[in-house]
């Protein structure tokens, strides 16, 4: 047989070629690239075909303009198609209101203006295409996952959706995602590749005039607009003002319009007005100090009560604890400023009395003000008041940046996902909520005193299945014919049984402490579910349900009361006057000028030059901490072979080690003890643990512990993220 051998590459005579290359046979290679390009374009424009097709691309040139209007109008109906998910709804959409469908699609036809300004037009005009297309796609896609419309502010908050993808997307969706990406962007390469410049004298000064001169045409076409109510500037509801203005517009005005709008009659003189109506300043309470309680705010991720949904029914009652809770004490609907999303939002109207319908369409003011800039809240009013401040979230300490925005906020700690052991999580991987009851405990531990806890639970949060995922189901649903949908209801309704289940087991160890206490548990938003009004007792789809327990007595007052308002008209039951905004709603509320005052004072805090304060700022810099466990090392074992195990307290699946500041490879086995597969230490190595978010923040370090003679010895007052705000620290790291 004859045998084969396999020819080794030359890699000396290779480098030896490489070594040799001169400039000039560089540059005379992509010289000839060039030409040869060149000579195959030159072709190409004196083919058969181009010279039949060059009178037909002059004269699509001569009616350029006509093109783009009619080319604007099917991309506007071909997005709205998609994010209506209906051609149909689309077609209504456009002949209903054909002045809005002729506004965004002129819109869309001013941006095509910019391809006079380069040769290559059809190049350009489909990467505008594409841009507009693929804003389409992705508004379709949210609307699958969610009630919110794609937005601006999703792009604030993409780094924290990366985090949260595979609760979003499936396997197979992720393929046709990377796949359908690809293949867009191997395209456009292909069509620049393709040439097609336009070969005729450019007049770009022309050009750019005239570009000026169509986006200045825009500008007065949309003064109009909004003058005759084409359109609106204000949102009440995105998801409603989408379908009624339409996604091109709806979209813009989320990146232009964001924060609060100077009001015209914003000065010193109408602030000094609004505080001298009432002693906005004050910071008193009417109780003794021994008779304040403590006061623990839980808001449940998506929570509502199911017995308030008209078209299905539960085997047995899904919350129990919460009805109890409604039938003794004082209760109601709780309106909210969202649907189906914006959980971040809720809990900005709930901690700042103030009202999101001033800020911009779709804006999360924790990604854009509070994100940068302090400002009063209920941490800083009860603070005041000797409060110790807590927050706590069981997922991610960086998610809405709410580890930033709490610390603006004032509170002493945030307790999130990365300090707590979860070791129960929902079929869709979001940590079940009774692991916040322990650590609830631990933060009321941390004062003597009275405390105020803000906590946010996850369990209930969507996507919820289509497939029947929980094998024995406590609660089962009936009256839903289509087998997805009721397995969805199905999903959901055992989540809030958990979650009722968890505020009953909150409430009793509440009570074992044997301290005053008051606790109000409410509902952000409703489900992602494509709920109705005609679906719902109440017919009003922003409408949750609270309820605020006690064991001090407090008088049942049932009442609908919104997000902005249910903290100031708490703190009012307990006879406690203090913040700004607060004590504003206490004194205001239901008097003239309300919301119009209450518009002025949002400004003034947070964008002006904060007349209301008079100098005395109630808030200067944040000084909170992550977590209020330290971790603590007790011990190293050597493994036998290699590596060692680190034996403390309070570590979780977010601590990582470090060798004089190496990281380590760890492996997390339990609250106790973390193994060290590849470390071997030596006397003198400083060990430290330090707690991760995501980003490879740092939240919390442990203190420094020396390694001599087989023993940990521990390096006291080390651990700086103990001294000062994590904030702080992290500033003086970048």
């Amino acid at each position: 047989m004859k045998k084969f051998q396999v020819r080794k590459p030359d890699v000396k005579g290779a480098f030896h070629k490489l070594r040799n290359i001169k400039k000039d046979d560089v540059k005379a290679y992509w010289s000839a690239k060039k030409e040869r390009r060149a000579r195959i374009l030159e072709e190409r424009r004196n083919s058969a075909f181009a010279q039949k097709m060059r009178p037909v691309y002059l004269f699509m040139n001569r009616i350029s303009l006509i093109l783009h209007a009619l080319l604007a109008c099917m991309i506007n109906f071909a997005i709205e198609a998609i994010s209506r998910h209906s051609a149909v709804k689309a077609w209504d959409y456009m002949t209903g209101t054909p002045v809005v469908f002729l506004y965004n699609a002129f819109m869309i036809f001013i941006t095509f203006s910019v391809v006079y300004l380069v040769r290559r037009r059809i190049f350009v005009r489909i990467i505008i295409s594409v841009l507009w297309m693929t804003l389409g796609v992705a508004n379709g896609y949210m609307l699958m996952k969610r009630v919110t419309p794609f937005n601006a502010q999703d792009f604030k908050v993409a780094k924290d959706g990366l985090t949260l993808i595979n609760n979003y997307f499936n396997g197979v969706e992720l393929v046709v995602l990377c796949v359908g990406i690809a293949a867009v962007v191997i395209w456009v390469i292909s069509m620049w590749r393709r040439g097609g410049q336009f070969n005729g004298k450019m007049h770009r000064l022309w050009a750019l005039a005239g570009v000026f001169a169509w986006f200045a045409l825009y500008g007065f076409v949309s003064d109009q607009a909004v003058d005759k109510r084409v359109v609106s500037t204000y949102f009440g509801n995105i998801a409603f003002a989408y379908e009624d203005y339409g996604l091109p517009y709806c979209f813009m005005a989320s990146v232009f319009n964001t924060g609060i709008t100077e009001p015209n009659n914003y000065n010193e003189e109408t602030i000094a007005q609004i505080t001298n109506q009432g002693d906005m300043a004050k910071n008193e309470t009417g109780r003794a100090e021994d008779d304040l309680p403590n006061i623990i705010f839980i808001q449940l991720e998506s929570y509502f009560d199911v017995a308030e949904a008209e078209f299905f029914t539960t085997s047995e009652d899904a919350c129990p604890n919460l009805h109890s809770m409604y039938e003794n004490y004082s209760s109601g609907y709780f309106k909210v400023p969202s649907i189906g999303a914006g959980t971040a939002n809720t809990e900005f109207e709930v901690l700042t009395g103030m009202n999101l319908r001033y800020f911009g369409p779709g804006e999360y003011p924790y990604k854009t003000v509070l994100k940068n800039r302090v400002s009063e809240s209920a941490a800083t009013a009860l603070g005041e008041l000797g409060y110790g401040t807590h927050a706590l979230h069981n997922n991610g300490g960086n998610f809405y940046s709410r580890a930033r925005v709490f610390n603006n906020t004032g509170f002493d700690s945030y307790t999130s996902k990365e300090f707590m052991n979860i070791l129960q999580t929902t079929e869709n991987g979001w940590a079940k909520d009774d692991i916040l009851i322990q650590h609830i405990m631990d933060a009321m531990d941390t004062t003597e005193g009275q405390d105020f806890i803000f906590g946010i639970s996850v369990q209930g949060h969507g996507d919820y299945p289509e497939e029947k995922v929980i094998e024995n189901p406590k609660i089962l649903v009936e009256g839903i014919k289509d087998e997805g949908l009721k397995n969805k209801w199905e999903y959901y309704v055992n989540q809030v049984y958990e979650m009722d289940e968890f505020a009953g087991n909150l409430v009793k160890a509440v009570e074992e402490r044997g301290e005053p206490a008051v606790i109000v548990f409410y509902g952000d938003h409703l489900p992602t579910m494509g709920l109705k009004a005609e679906d719902l007792k109440g017919r009003y789809l922003y409408n949750t349900n609270y309820v605020i327990w006690d064991n001090i007595g407090l008088e049942k007052e049932d009442r609908n009361i919104p997000s902005y308002q249910i903290m100031a008209d708490v703190l009012d039951r307990l006879d406690i006057h203090s913040g700004t905004v607060f004590n504003y709603h206490q004194e205001r509320r239901k008097t003239k000028n309300y919301l119009a005052d209450l518009e002025l004072l949002q400004y003034d805090i947070l964008y002006g030059d904060q007349y209301v304060y008079d100098g005395k700022l109630p808030i200067t810099k944040g000084h909170m901490v992550m977590g209020v466990r330290d971790v603590s090392l007790k011990n190293i074992i050597p493994h036998l072979e290699e590596g060692c195990s680190l034996y403390g307290e309070n570590f979780t699946r977010s601590s990582r080690v470090f060798v004089n500041g190496e990281r380590q490879k760890s492996s997390f086995l339990n609250n106790t003890r973390i193994d060290l597969p590849e470390t071997e230490l030596n006397d003198e190595d400083v060990i430290v643990v330090s707690q991760y978010g995501s980003s490879n923040t740092v939240f919390r370090k442990s203190d420094e512990y020396i390694y001599q003679d087989g023993e940990l010895i521990l390096q006291e007052g080390t651990a700086t993220s103990k001294k000062k705000s994590w904030v702080e620290q992290l500033d003086e790291e970048e």
